[in-house]
């Protein structure tokens, strides 16, 4: 239970993906290669956030944009099915998170391209009860490649 997690819910922790893992080991992070990952693990949020992450360091903000939504979607599916009820921690150290919590980031980086100032709250407020690690994480993971 993380620190914050004052009501005791428990931790939501999704199944490892490890076809997704080992494609995006073996392929370049080019748009291409990104695509045939999406489109081999459509349900993956991890494969939409790399794909977006390449879209948004090309300057294609509107198709990152596009891409982390579909991940957010896929995230929050994945969230529900593993039990979670729209609260309580996802934490950040449980690798197989990290693909949507990266989805929700990805995402508001997006939407504060393009001036979609409530989706950014909301967004931020999403990551800070998921877990208010990941942030940082992700920006050191994520961020260092812009």
């Amino acid at each position: 239970m993380t620190s914050n997690n004052l009501l005791g819910i428990p931790e939501t922790r999704l199944d490892e993906e490890p076809e997704v893992i080992d494609d995006l080991s073996h392929l370049p992070r080019e748009k291409t290669a990104l695509a045939a990952i999406v489109s081999k693990h459509p349900t993956s949020s991890l494969a939409w956030a790399e794909a977006a992450q390449r879209e948004f360091l090309d300057g294609r903000i509107l198709e990152a944009y596009a891409y982390s939504r579909v991940g957010y979607h896929r995230g929050l599916d994945a969230l529900r099915k593993a039990g979670w009820r729209g609260q309580g921690p996802v934490p950040w150290e449980h690798e197989p998170n990290q693909g949507v919590l990266r989805s929700f980031w990805q995402l508001r980086r997006a939407a504060a391209e393009i001036g979609e100032t409530s989706e950014v709250e909301r967004l931020t407020a999403l990551l800070n009860d998921s877990d208010p690690k990941a942030e940082a994480a992700i920006e050191e993971l994520d961020g260092a490649g812009q």
